[in-house]
């Protein structure tokens, strides 16, 4: 493969915004959806927006392989284990982190952004925009995602 040529037997991620639906795509073939939670303040890049980046990104780093299903992060680092049946404040990011990284000159402060795709406290939101920029995920399905795509797989977000 010359450089800058696409494998499209590649596993890459495919991101509807009006949709609220992640696919992972294999080739021409779509081998698993989910339902995600993208913002509740729309769509954007700008620094502290707490808007979804629009284009094309790259999961930059995975952070969580092996932790327990319901894993509290913060900062990026287990801090415990939550119980869905006690309610919790905040938007807490547990089980699993991709964290993705801008392609595009617009999207580049994707990182320091941390924007992710992630697990989430808040599974009953899971089908409109609720979150603060990141795309949310049941936990289980965060996990299933996890185990599909590696460090450097391609994911594009649309409209």
């Amino acid at each position: 493969m010359q450089t800058g040529e696409r494998n499209e037997a590649e596993t890459r991620i495919g991101i509807s915004i009006s949709d609220q639906n992640l696919q992972v795509l294999q080739g021409n073939s779509q081998i698993a959806s989910f339902v995600v939670s993208t913002s509740k303040f729309g769509v954007g890049s700008r620094e502290g927006s707490n808007k979804t980046p629009l284009g094309d990104f790259e999961v930059g780093e995975k952070i969580g392989d092996g932790a327990q299903l319901m894993t509290v992060f913060k900062g990026r680092r287990p801090i415990g284990i939550q119980d869905l049946k006690q309610a919790a404040d905040g938007d807490l990011v547990m089980t699993r982190i991709l964290w993705l990284h801008g392609c595009e000159q617009h999207n580049a402060n994707t990182r320091g952004r941390y924007i992710y795709i992630h697990g989430t406290n808040h599974e009953q939101d899971l089908g409109q925009p609720a979150s603060f920029g990141c795309i949310r995920m049941g936990n289980e399905d965060v996990v299933r995602l996890f185990g599909m795509v590696d460090v450097g797989s391609k994911v594009r977000i649309i409209e």
